[in-house]
Protein backbone atom coordinates (compact mmCIF):
# COMPACT_ATOMS: atom_id res chain seq x y z
CA UNK A 1 0.00 0.00 0.00
CA UNK A 2 1.01 3.43 -0.62
CA UNK A 3 0.08 6.77 0.91
CA UNK A 4 1.02 10.15 -0.37
CA UNK A 5 1.58 12.59 2.75
CA UNK A 6 0.89 16.35 1.32
CA UNK A 7 2.69 18.89 3.32
CA UNK A 8 0.62 21.90 3.24
CA UNK A 9 1.62 24.25 6.20
CA UNK A 10 3.41 27.90 4.95
CA UNK A 11 1.98 31.14 4.67
CA UNK A 12 2.17 33.48 2.21
CA UNK A 13 4.51 35.86 3.35
CA UNK A 14 6.57 35.79 0.06
CA UNK A 15 3.89 35.43 -2.45
CA UNK A 16 2.34 39.04 -0.93
CA UNK A 17 -0.65 36.88 0.38
CA UNK A 18 -2.52 37.43 3.58
CA UNK A 19 -3.49 33.53 3.93
CA UNK A 20 -1.64 30.14 3.04
CA UNK A 21 -0.64 29.79 -0.38
CA UNK A 22 -2.20 26.48 -1.12
CA UNK A 23 -5.52 28.29 -0.95
CA UNK A 24 -4.83 30.28 -4.37
CA UNK A 25 -4.99 29.80 -7.43
CA UNK A 26 -3.59 28.03 -10.30
CA UNK A 27 -5.62 27.58 -13.81
CA UNK A 28 -9.26 26.93 -12.06
CA UNK A 29 -8.39 24.81 -9.31
CA UNK A 30 -6.32 25.77 -5.69
CA UNK A 31 -3.02 24.93 -6.03
CA UNK A 32 -3.34 22.20 -2.96
CA UNK A 33 -6.19 20.71 -4.77
CA UNK A 34 -4.72 20.13 -7.75
CA UNK A 35 -1.65 18.81 -5.79
CA UNK A 36 -4.17 16.19 -4.70
CA UNK A 37 -5.76 15.76 -7.50
CA UNK A 38 -2.46 14.90 -9.37
CA UNK A 39 -2.38 11.74 -6.59
CA UNK A 40 -5.89 11.19 -6.29
CA UNK A 41 -5.35 10.19 -10.18
CA UNK A 42 -2.31 8.18 -9.95
CA UNK A 43 -3.24 4.53 -10.21
CA UNK A 44 -0.40 3.36 -7.60
CA UNK A 45 -1.37 5.72 -4.82
CA UNK A 46 -3.84 4.09 -2.30
CA UNK A 47 -4.46 7.40 -0.06
CA UNK A 48 -3.74 10.57 0.57
CA UNK A 49 -2.93 12.68 3.76
CA UNK A 50 -3.13 16.12 3.84
CA UNK A 51 -1.27 17.78 6.70
CA UNK A 52 -1.78 21.96 7.22
CA UNK A 53 -1.84 24.50 10.31
CA UNK A 54 -4.56 23.62 12.82
CA UNK A 55 -5.88 27.40 12.27
CA UNK A 56 -5.97 26.39 8.09
CA UNK A 57 -7.80 23.20 9.32
CA UNK A 58 -11.61 24.05 8.52
CA UNK A 59 -10.61 26.56 5.61
CA UNK A 60 -8.84 23.30 3.89
CA UNK A 61 -11.59 20.69 4.80
CA UNK A 62 -14.06 22.92 3.05
CA UNK A 63 -11.83 23.82 -0.52
CA UNK A 64 -11.54 19.73 -0.78
CA UNK A 65 -14.98 18.93 -0.28
CA UNK A 66 -16.31 20.35 -3.46
CA UNK A 67 -13.79 17.79 -5.79
CA UNK A 68 -14.91 14.63 -3.77
CA UNK A 69 -11.70 13.41 -3.46
CA UNK A 70 -11.86 9.64 -2.86
CA UNK A 71 -8.03 8.41 -1.94
CA UNK A 72 -8.35 10.98 1.04
CA UNK A 73 -8.31 8.95 4.35
CA UNK A 74 -7.33 12.11 6.81
CA UNK A 75 -6.60 16.18 6.69
CA UNK A 76 -4.46 16.40 10.14
CA UNK A 77 -3.26 19.32 12.07
CA UNK A 78 0.96 20.33 11.80
CA UNK A 79 3.25 21.18 14.41
CA UNK A 80 5.38 23.63 15.04
CA UNK A 81 8.34 22.69 12.66
CA UNK A 82 7.91 20.68 9.19
CA UNK A 83 9.20 17.66 10.61
CA UNK A 84 6.47 17.65 13.10
CA UNK A 85 3.92 18.18 10.43
CA UNK A 86 5.19 15.25 8.75
CA UNK A 87 5.27 12.76 11.71
CA UNK A 88 1.12 13.66 12.24
CA UNK A 89 1.04 12.97 8.56
CA UNK A 90 3.41 9.46 9.04
CA UNK A 91 0.89 8.46 11.84
CA UNK A 92 -1.77 9.16 9.74
CA UNK A 93 -0.26 7.36 7.24
CA UNK A 94 -2.02 3.33 6.55
CA UNK A 95 0.86 2.51 3.83
CA UNK A 96 4.00 0.73 3.97
CA UNK A 97 5.84 2.90 1.33
CA UNK A 98 5.43 6.94 1.81
CA UNK A 99 5.73 9.79 -0.64
CA UNK A 100 6.05 13.19 0.89
CA UNK A 101 5.24 16.00 -1.02
CA UNK A 102 5.00 19.60 -0.74
CA UNK A 103 1.72 20.97 -1.09
CA UNK A 104 3.14 23.82 -3.15
CA UNK A 105 4.16 21.51 -5.82
CA UNK A 106 0.81 21.22 -8.32
CA UNK A 107 2.78 20.04 -11.16
CA UNK A 108 3.87 16.95 -10.74
CA UNK A 109 3.19 14.90 -13.04
CA UNK A 110 1.72 10.99 -13.24
CA UNK A 111 5.15 9.36 -14.52
CA UNK A 112 7.25 10.93 -11.87
CA UNK A 113 5.04 10.12 -8.99
CA UNK A 114 5.20 6.39 -10.68
CA UNK A 115 9.19 6.18 -11.53
CA UNK A 116 9.75 7.82 -7.73
CA UNK A 117 7.31 4.45 -6.53
CA UNK A 118 9.54 2.27 -8.44
CA UNK A 119 13.26 3.77 -7.28
CA UNK A 120 11.62 3.37 -3.48
CA UNK A 121 10.69 -0.42 -4.29
CA UNK A 122 13.83 -1.08 -6.06
CA UNK A 123 16.63 0.54 -3.91
CA UNK A 124 14.57 1.26 -0.61
CA UNK A 125 14.42 5.35 -0.98
CA UNK A 126 14.03 7.60 -3.61
CA UNK A 127 13.39 11.71 -4.03
CA UNK A 128 13.08 13.65 -7.40
CA UNK A 129 15.79 15.70 -8.21
CA UNK A 130 17.26 17.40 -11.28
CA UNK A 131 20.99 18.52 -12.20
CA UNK A 132 22.06 21.80 -10.75
CA UNK A 133 21.93 24.41 -14.11
CA UNK A 134 23.71 27.21 -12.63
CA UNK A 135 27.34 27.09 -11.08
CA UNK A 136 27.35 26.67 -7.33
CA UNK A 137 29.49 27.98 -5.27
CA UNK A 138 30.04 27.30 -1.09
CA UNK A 139 30.41 30.19 1.01
CA UNK A 140 32.43 31.16 4.27
CA UNK A 141 31.23 32.21 7.26
CA UNK A 142 32.25 36.08 5.95
CA UNK A 143 30.34 35.88 2.60
CA UNK A 144 32.97 35.09 0.06
CA UNK A 145 33.10 32.31 -1.98
CA UNK A 146 35.27 29.40 -0.02
CA UNK A 147 34.91 26.28 -3.56
CA UNK A 148 32.93 25.53 -6.28
CA UNK A 149 30.80 22.60 -6.15
CA UNK A 150 30.84 20.11 -8.89
CA UNK A 151 27.42 20.99 -11.40
CA UNK A 152 27.98 17.29 -12.52
CA UNK A 153 26.99 15.91 -9.10
CA UNK A 154 25.07 18.41 -7.74
CA UNK A 155 21.16 18.12 -7.67
CA UNK A 156 18.12 20.35 -6.77
CA UNK A 157 15.95 17.83 -4.93
CA UNK A 158 12.52 18.29 -5.10
CA UNK A 159 9.31 16.31 -3.86
CA UNK A 160 7.93 13.56 -3.95
CA UNK A 161 10.57 11.82 -1.74
CA UNK A 162 9.93 8.13 -0.76
CA UNK A 163 10.61 6.10 1.57
CA UNK A 164 9.04 2.88 3.48
CA UNK A 165 7.24 4.05 6.23
CA UNK A 166 8.84 2.08 9.27
CA UNK A 167 12.57 3.82 7.86
CA UNK A 168 11.49 7.18 8.05
CA UNK A 169 10.01 7.00 11.05
CA UNK A 170 13.09 5.30 12.70
CA UNK A 171 14.76 8.49 11.01
CA UNK A 172 12.09 11.28 12.52
CA UNK A 173 13.19 9.53 16.02
CA UNK A 174 16.92 10.59 15.92
CA UNK A 175 17.80 13.11 17.87
CA UNK A 176 18.03 16.75 15.95
CA UNK A 177 15.22 16.22 13.16
CA UNK A 178 13.59 19.57 14.00
CA UNK A 179 16.07 21.31 12.83
CA UNK A 180 15.73 19.34 8.85
CA UNK A 181 14.75 20.96 5.73
CA UNK A 182 13.35 17.55 3.85
CA UNK A 183 13.17 14.20 4.97
CA UNK A 184 16.13 13.13 2.96
CA UNK A 185 18.18 14.95 5.28
CA UNK A 186 16.67 12.89 7.76
CA UNK A 187 17.34 9.98 5.85
CA UNK A 188 20.51 10.65 5.14
CA UNK A 189 21.16 10.94 9.33
CA UNK A 190 19.54 7.53 9.96
CA UNK A 191 22.27 5.86 7.28
CA UNK A 192 19.16 5.06 4.61
CA UNK A 193 20.57 5.64 1.24
CA UNK A 194 17.86 7.44 -0.74
CA UNK A 195 18.48 7.07 -4.82
CA UNK A 196 18.08 10.22 -7.26
CA UNK A 197 15.16 9.53 -9.81
CA UNK A 198 14.96 11.85 -11.90
CA UNK A 199 12.37 14.75 -12.23
CA UNK A 200 11.69 17.69 -14.09
CA UNK A 201 12.78 21.23 -14.15
CA UNK A 202 8.38 21.79 -14.48
CA UNK A 203 8.25 20.43 -10.97
CA UNK A 204 8.23 23.99 -9.45
CA UNK A 205 7.09 24.97 -5.73
CA UNK A 206 5.39 27.80 -6.08
CA UNK A 207 6.97 30.28 -3.42
CA UNK A 208 6.51 33.31 -5.05
CA UNK A 209 4.26 35.62 -7.43
CA UNK A 210 6.61 35.13 -10.29
CA UNK A 211 6.45 31.10 -9.50
CA UNK A 212 2.29 31.52 -9.98
CA UNK A 213 3.18 33.39 -13.23
CA UNK A 214 5.52 29.97 -14.63
CA UNK A 215 3.34 27.86 -13.25
CA UNK A 216 0.26 29.26 -15.36
CA UNK A 217 2.44 28.93 -18.59
CA UNK A 218 3.07 25.21 -17.55
CA UNK A 219 0.04 24.37 -17.11
CA UNK A 220 -1.70 26.50 -20.57
CA UNK A 221 1.39 24.68 -22.12
CA UNK A 222 0.01 21.01 -20.90
CA UNK A 223 -3.25 21.81 -21.77
CA UNK A 224 -2.46 22.57 -25.33
CA UNK A 225 -0.83 19.55 -25.98
CA UNK A 226 -3.09 17.29 -24.22
CA UNK A 227 -6.06 19.51 -26.71
CA UNK A 228 -3.91 18.50 -29.97
CA UNK A 229 -3.15 15.12 -28.80
CA UNK A 230 -6.82 14.50 -28.36
CA UNK A 231 -7.79 15.38 -32.38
Amino acid sequence: MVTAIIAAGGKGTRMGADINKIFLSLGTMEIISRTISAFENCPRIDETVAVTAENDLPLLRNVLKKYGFKKLAAIVAGGSTRAESVRNGLNAASGDIVLIHDGARPLITEDEILRVIDDCEKYGAAALGVKCKDTLKKSDADGFIETTLDRETTYQIQTPQAFYRRDILRAHSLPGSESATDDCALAERAGIKIKITEGSYENIKLTTPSDIIIGEEILRRRTQNADRSGL
